[in-house]
């Protein structure tokens, strides 16, 4: 089953190659969707893919990349939006 998540990761989370190992694990998992820096010093994240794939990029949040400190993750499940690749916005 096909699930969309979206939402947003508070912490040290910007300068320490947040997006790009992001982008790298839903790649590594086959999801789609895309990740970007708010001007707020938070991440935003939307992933669509399988469940049990979605729910693995979710954990992996929670911990991030080696240099990041992540304080909270706030995720959402939305309707499926149908995005085909995994991007780093800018």
């Amino acid at each position: 089953m096909r699930i969309c998540m979206h939402g947003f990761v508070t912490g040290r989370v910007q300068g320490v190659s947040f997006r790009q190992c992001t982008a790298e694990q839903a790649e590594r998992l086959d999801l789609d969707g895309w990740v970007r820096n708010l001007n707020d010093g938070r991440v935003e994240v939307l992933m669509e893919g399988a469940q049990s794939a979605v729910q693995e990029l979710a954990a992996w949040l929670e911990q991030g990349p080696e240099r990041a400190q992540v304080e909270r993750v706030e995720l959402e499940e939305q309707p499926v939006q149908g995005v085909t690749g995994f991007v780093v916005r800018r």
